[in-house]
C-alpha cells in the first residue's frame, strides 16, 4: 500500500501550506481531481521526489520514500506529453527504461515483449517522430513496463489524445495496472477519465486533499 500521511508543502511566500493524506492500493487507480492550480502537480512532484515536503510521510509497504532522491524512488511518471526522444526509434526509447549495462540480447527481447504488451509489435524500428499521439503514449507505457517500478504517476496523460484514442489508452492503463499490481495515481481534470478509471477518488480544495 502507498500511504501519504499529513504531507505538507509550501512554496516561497505561501503562508497556507498544502496538506496531503491519501492511500493507493496495488492493482488500483487512485484519481486526484481539482481546479487548475489547486496543487495536483505539486502532489505528484512530492511523490516523485522533485520537491521536499515540510513534514509528513510517504511510505510504500512500510518503506519511507521521503529520504530517497528521485532516481532511487520506486516511481515512474507519465506526462501529458509523451517525453520521447523524437530522433530515436520506438525501441531505443523503450530501452531507456533498462540499465545501460543490460546485455544486448536481453535488451532486445525485453523491448520487443514490452512493445507487444502495449499492442505495438513490430513498431520498434520506427522513428518516434513518425508515431501518432496514441502510439507515443503506448511507447512511453512500454518504457514504464521495463522500469518495473510499482508506483505509476499519471499527470493528465490523456489530454492531448482524441476521444477514440483516449479510450484505448485508458483501457490499456487499467489493464497494465491490474496485471502488474501498480499503485497508479492519476491526476486529471477530466471527469470522464476519473469515472472510467478510479477505484479511489480524492479532490483538492483549498490546498487540502479530501477523500471523495
Amino acid at each position: 500500500m502507498l500511504r501519504v500521511d499529513r504531507l505538507s508543502f509550501a512554496y516561497p511566500g505561501q503562508t497556507e501550506p498544502y496538506g496531503f493524506s491519501m492511500q493507493a492500493a496495488p492493482g488500483e487507480i487512485t484519481a486526484v481531481s481539482g481546479a487548475s492550480g489547486s496543487g495536483k502537480s505539486t502532489l505528484l512532484d512530492l511523490l516523485a521526489g522533485f520537491l521536499a515536503p515540510r513534514g509528513g510521510s510517504i511510505e510504500l509497504d512500510g518503506q519511507a520514500l521521503v529520504p530517497l532522491p528521485p532516481e532511487k524512488r520506486p516511481v515512474s511518471l507519465l506526462l501529458q506529453s509523451e517525453s520521447l526522444f523524437e530522433h530515436l526509434s520506438a525501441a531505443r526509447n523503450v530501452a531507456l527504461g533498462l540499465p545501460a549495462r543490460t546485455a544486448r540480447s536481453v535488451l532486445e527481447s525485453r523491448v520487443q515483449a514490452a512493445l507487444a504488451e502495449v499492442g505495438l509489435p513490430g513498431i520498434g524500428p520506427q522513428p518516434a517522430a513518425t508515431l501518432s499521439g496514441g502510439q507515443k503514449q503506448r511507447v512511453a507505457l512500454a518504457r514504464t513496463l521495463l522500469r518495473a517500478r510499482p508506483v505509476l504517476l499519471l499527470d493528465e496523460p490523456f489530454s492531448a489524445l482524441d476521444d477514440q484514442t483516449r479510450g484505448v489508452i485508458r483501457d490499456l492503463v487499467q489493464t497494465l495496472t491490474l496485471r502488474h499490481g501498480w499503485h497508479t495515481v492519476l491526476v486529471s481534470h477530466h471527469a470522464d477519465d476519473i469515472l472510467a478509471l478510479a477505484n479511489r477518488r480524492y479532490h483538492l480544495q483549498d490546498r487540502q486533499l479530501l477523500a471523495v
